[in-house]
């Protein structure tokens, strides 16, 4: 050939281009995906440091529950119930209400008549934590549980849901969520699920959808995979095609590889292109490994009830959690569990909050306490780091018969993954308006997760991908041992 011709491997690898382009396109064209996004950088090596997790539960209840009533319960509440703020102890509370409050909606706030608890409290385990009747069968693994009382973000409305996942203000776009990096750090530990799976419903689209689960820059391959746990196909790609056997399709994927590598020979690897071919290669695998985790009659009665799928209230959440179990067991790196999702969430309780939180508390309370249950006496809780959080909570003061969006101060806890149990850090102000001590912003949780998966977030990052100072966050020490 011509020295100015295409050579040997020029034409071999254009042929080889060409063919798994007709191939993969065809499958892309029935994804309705033209281009998949993908990742600029290869996955790091991680861990950096000895870890104490391996696996993460993510268990997100999307609306913004009642820090007040859940995690820090104020007595106060009950003893200036109907009064103005103003006529109180605490008139000084609201002065700063939107001092961290970025491009607030003006809707929320301003909520100055003060309204009593709408449940009763106790106080649970040898560490006595204080807790809302609404979350007694959780509270009742208290010495477990790390709960933090002093995390706040700068979001009013619903966009603090993708906020709590990525740190940054949903206005800012699509950016790594805490689960795309955790995945992005250490790489699956399984060859035939997902390393980040997604269990219940989003958020709306109002308030980061499929990106509050998403990798942005960091690629489709480290981005949460939906499993659907009702109906027939829990992925719409992970079953065979009609009239198809496992053999055949095994034989499409490999050529479809053989034809990729050739693609190689002169061409640098799209890292777009490989991730899809990945993607549908992991598809294929999981085939199998899908049905075998959600085969949940497997479980004995006894465990399928310390679930609540005994009872038609908590069945529905109890399966989630049980389902979460499973996937960890089965080496899935990060499983993110949402509740009450879709719009602005179940939780936003603006009024009738005493119906509202009683109605969802019953639905996820027990399935909650069971999965840490579960976990703890098979032997898992202590490599895996379950968390428990939600975008804001609610406000002191009445908004009717509901409270409003509350971004100064609200409660998160975590359990196992080397967490201390029986522990309660920060504090918040005597109405729960603010956070007055160890204040933690959205992104110290994210670091906290990471540090207990052996993860500096500072060496995460990405060349070319600018990170502020406030991405990094820093870890709880005060819960970590």
């Amino acid at each position: 050939m011509s020295r100015h011709g295409p050579t040997r491997r020029s034409f071999l690898a254009d042929t080889g281009l060409g063919f798994t382009g007709l191939a993969l396109g065809a499958m892309l064209f029935k994804d309705g995906v033209g281009r998949a996004a993908g990742p600029e950088t290869g996955t790091e090596s991680g861990p950096h440091h000895p870890p104490k997790a391996k696996n993460v539960i993510w268990i997100f209840l999307c609306g913004g529950v009642s820090h007040l009533e859940s995690w820090d319960p104020k007595p106060a509440l009950n003893t200036h119930a109907g009064k103005s703020i103003a006529d109180t102890p605490f008139a000084d509370a609201v002065k700063s209400e939107t001092k961290e409050v970025v491009e607030g909606n003006p809707k929320h706030g301003n909520r100055k008549t003060l309204m009593g608890l709408n449940c009763g409290t106790a106080r649970y385990g040898k560490s006595g934590l204080l807790a809302a009747d609404w979350w007694r069968h959780t509270a009742a693994m208290a010495d477990d549980l790390a709960v933090v009382r002093s995390v706040w973000t700068t979001d009013n409305d619903h966009g603090a849901m993708l906020q709590f996942h990525t740190g940054r203000h949903v206005r800012e776009g699509a950016h790594p969520t805490i689960g795309s990096w955790a995945c992005y750090g250490l790489g699956a530990a399984t060859d035939n699920l997902p390393e980040y799976v997604v269990l219940g419903l989003p958020p709306g689209d109002c308030c980061g959808g499929e990106w509050a689960h998403g990798a942005a820059y960091l690629g489709p391959e480290h981005a949460g995979v939906r499993l659907t746990l009702d109906g027939a196909a829990p992925l719409p790609f992970g079953k065979l095609p009609p009239g198809k056997t496992a053999r055949e399709q095994a034989a499409e994927f490999g050529l479809i590889g053989k034809l990729n590598r050739l693609s190689g020979i002169d061409y640098p690897d799209d890292p777009q292109l490989q991730a899809r071919i990945k993607s549908y290669e992991l598809a294929f695998k999981m085939q199998t490994a899908v049905p075998d985790t959600l085969e949940l009659e497997k479980e004995s009665a006894k465990t399928r009830a310390l679930y609540g799928m005994d009872r038609p209230e908590t069945a529905p959440f109890g399966k989630i959690c049980l389902t979460a179990r499973r996937l960890v067991e089965r080496g899935v790196r990060f499983v993110q569990v949402y509740h009450g999702g879709g719009g602005g969430g179940d939780w936003d309780a603006h009024s009738k909050i005493k119906d509202n939180h009683t109605k969802l508390s019953t639905q996820t309370d027990k399935p909650i306490a069971g999965l840490l249950k579960d976990l703890k006496q098979r032997g898992m809780l202590k490599d895996t780091l379950v968390v428990w959080a939600t975008e804001f909570g609610r406000s002191p003061g009445a908004e009717g018969d509901g409270r409003d969006h509350h971004p100064q101060a609200f409660s998160v806890w975590l359990a196992g993954g080397g967490v201390t149990g029986g522990v309660v850090h920060g504090k918040t102000d005597e109405i729960g308006f603010h956070g007055v001590e160890d204040r933690h912003y959205v992104t110290d949780v994210h670091a906290t997760v990471l540090h207990q998966l052996g993860l500096d977030p500072r060496r995460l990052e990405v060349p070319g991908r600018k990170r502020l100072e406030i991405d990094f966050g820093k870890p709880i020490t005060g819960i970590i041992g």
